[in-house]
């Protein structure tokens, strides 16, 4: 790595407004040129037939089609083959990968940021998200020049093929994680999709198991990825559900790893609340794993408070579904998720999946034949403020005037009741996120409005 400055993988990928660095067609090239050498590396032989393959998909931002370009001309130019799939889920991207026997997988996506972002995940072979260490080589190769004069020739040259079937393989896929035979026939179900990568998949699959599907958010342009709707704005999903006496809602973010659901009275439920419903359902058939769930700090302490009541427990890892699976793939667990909806059954998935975590809360509707807004009085929830402030540059908090001290301050008066703050900056986008935990809102808010406004005042945008 020439310098710290230039690292470019953040929590989830590269990440950015597209066409400025790091999300520009050149860095793209560089990157797919990279991966190539990289996963060609980690596999002598290439997992199918024939030469080392990379499942190049995206989601529905105008920008895709400029990256998925430069990237694949990236991958190309050392002799590897692309499989093109077009927009489909990230989950998909992880699933696809491993059905057509890939040695990689790339999704081009900036999930739930809006439309003038992208970004680039990677996947391994095995559909997980990449190590530390083969993100920090791929990063030191773009940046090195050290494969500059790996320039294979004539039939050397790797190949685009476009795969017309993923999206049919996954809408089975998904549609497998439920029992066999289980029907959602009767069942009226209201899906926001985002105007993003589920715009097909989703819909489909609910109505291929019987479901009456309502769908917004299905008519993508370029530019209305995650604009008023989806997980971002579950508003529209809750008045939608009670507007068409629903029996449910569930809104997906740009890419659709992350789901977020809403009962028969328009109730929100977020991923704290299904990891909850998933859990106790898991503990109660034996089938969760150590009897253990992994969440990550920004999850409600309401949700360790049932689970160790039942005898199970909860561990707590860093924001980022990439420290959930990573906690869930060392220790072999099969549930954990964010409060943001991010949520790995991993006996089905290898990565977040909106669209299969709405299935297996769906499957539990049927077989306890109890509506959403039952299921969710299956735990209390702690008074919880989130706030995010938009920041026009990350600097320590340590280094703002004051803002250490506020939080000292708040945790002098909200910790001996068992509450709890947590102040960061988010890993995809330029915000301050600040958590307040406790046994009273009014303190919690008091706190909050503080701590925030003394943030906005030194680097708010």
């Amino acid at each position: 790595m020439q310098n710290c400055q230039k690292k470019i993988f953040g929590t989830d990928g590269v990440r950015g407004i597209a066409n400025i660095e790091p999300v520009t067609a050149e860095t793209a090239l560089k990157l797919g040129r990279a991966a190539a050498h990289i996963f060609k590396k980690l596999q002598k032989e290439a997992r199918g037939h024939g030469r080392h393959k990379i499942v190049v998909g995206k989601d529905t931002r105008l920008s895709g089609y400029m990256l998925e370009n430069a990237i694949t001309s990236g991958i190309l130019s050392m002799g590897v083959d692309v499989l093109l799939i077009g927009p489909l889920p990230t989950p998909g991207v992880a699933y696809i990968t491993r059905s057509l026997r890939a040695d990689a997988g790339i999704v081009i996506t900036a999930s739930h940021n809006p439309y003038a972002d992208n970004g680039i995940k990677f996947f391994a072979a095995d559909g997980y998200k990449l190590d530390d260490n083969i993100e920090m080589e791929i990063e030191d190769l773009v940046f090195s020049g050290k494969i500059d004069n790996i320039r294979p020739t004539a039939i050397e040259i790797g190949k685009a093929v476009r795969i017309d079937d993923a999206l049919g393989r996954y809408i089975e896929y998904a549609k497998s994680s439920v029992p066999r035979g289980l029907t959602l026939d009767g069942i009226k179900i209201v899906v926001d999709c985002a105007n993003g990568s589920a715009y097909k998949s989703t819909p489909c699959a609910l109505r291929e198991l019987g479901a009456e599907v309502i769908v917004y958010g299905n008519q993508p342009d370029g530019t209305n990825i995650n604009k008023g709707c989806g997980s971002m704005y579950p508003e529209l999903l809750c008045k939608k559900v009670v507007e068409h006496k629903a029996h449910l809602g569930l809104a997906h973010d740009g890419d659709a790893d992350r789901v977020l659901m809403c009962d028969e009275n328009g109730e929100l439920i977020d991923g704290d609340d299904i990891m909850a419903i998933a859990a106790l359902d898991m503990l109660q058939k034996a089938t969760l794993r150590d009897k253990t769930v992994i969440a990550t700090v920004m999850s409600n302490a309401g949700l360790d408070k049932v689970i160790e009541s039942v005898g199970g427990k909860v561990i707590r890892t860093q924001v980022g579904d990439k420290y959930v699976i990573d906690s869930m793939l060392a220790n072999n667990y099969n549930l954990g998720g964010e409060q943001s909806g991010h949520i790995i059954f991993r006996d089905h998935v290898t990565t977040g999946d909106g669209l299969v975590a709405a299935l297996q809360l769906l499957a539990i509707m049927k077989s306890k034949d109890k509506p959403l807004s039952e299921l969710k009085k299956c735990w209390k929830r702690f008074p919880q403020i989130v706030t995010n402030v938009k920041v026009v540059k990350k600097t320590p908090f340590e280094e703002l005037d004051g803002v250490i001290e506020l939080v000292r301050q708040a945790e002098a008066e909200i910790t001996p009741s068992g509450g709890r703050i947590l102040l960061r900056y988010s890993g995809t986008e330029p915000k301050a996120r600040l958590l307040l935990e406790g046994d009273s809102i009014e303190v919690l808010q008091k706190w909050a409005n503080l701590i925030c406004d003394a943030i906005k005042r030194q680097i708010g945008a």
